[in-house]
């Protein structure tokens, strides 16, 4: 569990790091929307900035939703089924669909950055001619950090199919009907045992 922590706190990091990508990506939008609309002064950088910050934050958080479970997952069977079934069911489809697909982005994906990087690109749709060399990176980057933090689930899985229990992730915020509904079930708990 340790070697799954460790990955997953990478995982976490990371994901935490471009977060703040948001942050930028609605400050460049608000400052576009004012100087186009209020001061009639549209910029040439805005667009691109926020093409490049929303890419960044997609690919960069990828281990990251990964790593708290919150890929979409059609469960409507797969959760009726008992832990081992599960971690089992998980363990293989890990290597069927999830390693050939992810090492495919990291080899591609290094390819396109490194023909990138020599061609020193530029953005062919921007008025600015900005470089993206920098962030055609990110793509085998984030395609590693997926391989990595699979790794960490494989343990997972391994450690689920022995003891018939999902271990624990790392805690990270919450969105506010999970909150809510714990808040629920704490209080549903808090009363059952006074009404014995």
């Amino acid at each position: 569990m340790r070697l799954v922590y460790a990955i997953e706190g990478l995982s976490l990091w990371v994901g935490r790091a471009f977060g703040w990508c948001i942050l930028i990506l609605t400050l460049s939008v608000s400052y576009e929307v004012f100087v186009r609309y209020v001061l009639n002064a549209p910029t040439v950088w805005a667009f691109d900035m926020m093409i490049q910050m929303y890419g960044a934050l997609f690919l960069m958080c990828g281990a990251y939703a990964l790593a708290q479970d919150t890929h979409v997952r059609a469960d409507v069977l797969y959760r009726l089924f008992p832990v081992r079934v599960q971690a089992s069911l998980d363990f293989v489809l890990y290597f069927l669909f999830f390693f050939p697909g992810i090492i495919a982005l990291v080899w591609y994906g290094y390819e396109i950055a490194s023909d990138s990087w020599r061609y020193k690109e530029v953005s062919f749709n921007s008025p600015a001619s900005i470089q993206i060399y920098f962030f055609k990176s990110l793509i085998p980057l984030s395609g590693v950090l997926l391989v990595i933090q699979g790794i960490a689930e494989l343990g997972r899985c391994i450690i689920a199919f022995r003891t018939g229990v999902w271990p624990e992730r790392l805690a990270d915020v919450k969105e506010t009907e999970d909150l809510l509904t714990d808040a629920d079930l704490e209080a549903i708990h808090a009363v059952a045992p006074a009404r014995k």
